[in-house]
């Protein structure tokens, strides 16, 4: 693998283990869980990304080459121009790698992905939907986020007709689904998939458990939160997603009980202060 490429899957898998919870974790934004709409066990709600339009992915390419250096539109014309002609994975990767320099991810996941089909590797296509899911995790714009889905379903569902038994894959493909497209259903569906073969599935029942949360149906997210720290006491995710469940169901003493030991095991100054923050909005 090239000295980039690891690059990149340091990003993809920093993002994904770490900012999965922390992109959450604020008071603003845990507020909002409760408002999300749709039913994680039951059926969804209207799904509010169906009207979204998904991002124009030659129209962005043409706006980021032409926000480049002459000298670099030259390089990023020249490289663009071989991988369409010879159309290989590494002419593919040399696109990717550019953009990469330049710090635009977007256009650097869509030529991985090029690269990740031509390969046709269960490893080069789950390479490929982490980075597209990474992104979306750190994007805000509607439209770019559902770009970003599609594109990573594309790759997992590739991924999953080389190995159809790969839980992680499936745990993924769900979460773009649930967080990418809204399509709740079709996410809750493949978990549902996950934990009927492995009941003990961490982030499996971690996502269901916040999904519970979203809908309002705060005992079984309570359920399903309260296996995960029963196999892994010390799941920061999973025991502030459980203080969640309890603060909506009304309990708040043991909501900021829940979350004074997820502050302490987080050990962070920023994450106590927000949580001190967002236990005050309540208390």
């Amino acid at each position: 693998m090239r000295k980039l490429q690891f690059f990149t899957v340091f990003i993809a898998l920093l993002l994904l283990l770490g900012i999965y919870f922390f992109a959450d974790f604020k008071g603003n934004k845990a507020g909002k869980t409760q408002q999300a709409g749709g039913h994680a066990e039951t059926g969804d709600a209207m799904n509010p990304n169906a009207e979204v339009v998904a991002l124009d992915f030659e129209e962005y390419s043409k706006q980021q080459i032409s926000k480049l250096p002459t000298s670099q539109k030259s390089r990023i014309t020249d490289l663009t121009e071989k991988a369409n002609q010879v159309n290989t994975p590494i002419a593919n990767k040399d696109v990717a790698e550019f953009w990469e320099r330049e710090k635009d991810l977007v256009m650097a996941a869509y030529y991985y992905k090029r690269a990740a089909f031509l390969e046709n590797t269960e490893k080069s296509v789950t390479f490929a939907g982490n980075l597209y899911q990474a992104v979306l995790q750190k994007t805000e714009e509607p439209g770019t986020r559902k770009w970003l889905a599609l594109e990573a379903i594309a790759c997992f569902n590739k991924a999953l007709t080389i190995n159809p038994n790969n839980t992680d894959t499936k745990i993924a493909l769900a979460t773009c689904y649930t967080e990418g497209t809204g399509e709740t259903m079709k996410g809750v569906t493949l978990l549902r998939e996950v934990t009927k073969t492995d009941s003990n599935n961490i982030s499996a029942n971690i996502i269901l458990g916040k999904l519970a949360i979203q809908s309002g149906q705060f005992d079984k997210a309570k359920k399903r939160l309260e296996l995960v720290l029963s196999i892994k006491p010390d799941n920061t995710e999973a025991m502030y997603f459980l203080a969640e469940a309890y603060k909506g169901s009304g309990n708040k003493e043991k909501a900021i009980s829940l979350f004074e030991q997820c502050k302490t095991l987080v050990n962070n100054p920023d994450f106590t202060k927000e949580i001190d923050n967002y236990i005050k909005t309540f208390k």
